[in-house]
């Protein structure tokens, strides 16, 4: 009876540590048609050994606090060799992460806006150096900032050298920027807020936008911000003529199985939410964000602002759907969403001889590019693009190593050190040639 017990209660340790183990392994809600999930990374020129030390790395974070949890996807050839969920939904009630958990992807959504906008341009709707006004009127005749009071948020300035164009949105050219003092006295929300929970629109604060002043020139230097991918938003509504959440919906989402990628959560899936973490350096305490805008806006507030700039949230897995469409020339599941020569045509330097940051990349329309001198500071390939959110989620895809890597957190500031890091793991474990 002993030994029958003893085998009894060794099976349901078996069996209990398999039903956990189960949150990192792919099922049929957390698949793609697009990738193959059965190969061993070998197959696909990874070691297995060294790609294990992305968990290493993850769980350390985690464990020491730093981090509350990470989610992470990576791809060669179409097959899948890493894609596990590490940590905690929410820490307070004990909640593990799990691969079908959402994340805000701020920032990310600019691509998602840009590619919104690149399919309407191959359907003629515009040209890429339209003046922005031909669209949005409010645009014409735009003025350059001489010299700002932040005392009074007083200004002088001077008519700008020419006009805005939708290329120069595309690869923050514009001069779009200003003060927060400026833009609180104009009425628009979104200094203290990702997504305001007002009930404003788009529109109605890209038209206040439009009256003030830029920072440069258009076309004269290169400042990132999310006003102008706001811009081409509103733009794709009015091309459009849909608003931008069920323009994304039925151009984007639906083609792309994008299933859990949305600007507001609906109720039914709101609980699988993460909940967002802030803390105040590399050796603080995690707390819960305490911004109500950006802890709860995708699913509170009158939800009538669709941001193109940063308002979505979405699975991983949904956005390496959407990378995998990049990589295969447009195409997903035999759907030409995007043709092949605009894509390379986003993924070249709109940008000449200004730089992002101090990255030495260049930037396209509606990514980061890099260069040579960029795969000099960190392993990488020429010709990768990416970019990331607030919120610490990032994504590359490197044609050149037909490649796609993501990971997401949901943690405030936005932590880059371990965007680095996660990508010296994943080409650190490549041991084949292309």
């Amino acid at each position: 009876m002993f030994m029958k017990n003893k085998m009894i209660f060794t099976a349901c340790l078996f069996i209990g540590f398999l039903v956990l183990s189960c949150r990192n392994t792919a099922d049929q809600s957390t698949t793609s048609k697009e990738f193959v999930y059965d190969a061993s990374p070998e197959s696909a020129g990874f070691s297995s050994e060294r790609l294990a030390r992305i968990d290493t790395l993850l769980n350390d974070y985690i464990s020491k606090g730093i981090f509350p949890n990470s989610a992470t996807f990576v791809a060669r050839h179409g097959k899948v060799v890493h894609y596990k969920a590490h940590g905690w939904k929410d820490i307070e009630n004990k909640e593990p992460l799990e691969l079908n958990n959402i994340f805000r992807i701020a920032s990310q959504t600019k691509a998602l806006t840009t590619v919104g906008l690149m399919m309407l341009y191959e359907k003629g709707k515009f040209l890429l150096d339209d003046p922005i006004s031909k669209y949005i009127p409010e645009f014409k005749n735009p003025q350059v900032l001489v010299k700002f009071n932040a005392s009074d948020s007083s200004y002088t300035s001077r008519p700008a050298k020419r006009e805005i164009t939708i290329r120069h949105l595309l690869c923050h050219t514009s001069g779009i920027d200003f003060p927060d003092a400026l833009s609180e006295k104009a009425g628009i929300h979104v200094s203290n807020a990702m997504v305001p929970l007002d009930p404003v629109t788009v529109g109605e604060v890209i038209k206040k936008t439009a009256k003030l002043p830029l920072n440069h020139d258009p076309g004269e230097g290169w400042i990132y911000t999310g006003s102008n991918t706001n811009a081409i938003g509103y733009l794709i509504e009015i091309l459009s003529g849909q608003p931008l959440d069920e323009y994304l919906r039925k151009e984007l989402f639906e083609p792309l199985e994008m299933h859990d990628s949305y600007f507001y959560l609906p109720a039914e899936k709101a609980s699988r939410l993460v909940t967002l973490y802030s803390n105040d350096s590399l050796t603080g305490a995690l707390y819960v964000c305490k911004n109500v805008s950006d802890q709860t806006y995708p699913v509170a507030g009158p939800k009538t602002y669709f941001k193109g700039s940063s308002g979505v949230v979405g699975t991983i897995l949904d956005y390496a759907n959407f990378c995998k469409m990049l990589m295969n020339g447009g195409s997903f599941n035999g759907k030409q969403l995007l043709g092949r020569k605009t894509i390379d045509l986003m993924r070249t330097n709109q940008i000449g001889d200004f730089e992002v940051w101090d990255r030495q990349s260049k930037f396209g329309l509606g990514f980061e590019l890099i260069t040579e001198k960029g795969t000099a500071l960190c392993p990488g390939s020429v010709g990768s693009f990416d970019w990331g959110g607030a919120f610490t989620t990032w994504y590359l895809m490197d044609p050149s190593e037909d490649l796609i890597m993501l990971i997401y957190i949901n943690i405030e500031p936005m932590n880059f050190d371990v965007f680095e890091r996660f990508k010296i793991l994943v080409y650190q474990a490549l041991i084949d040639k292309k």
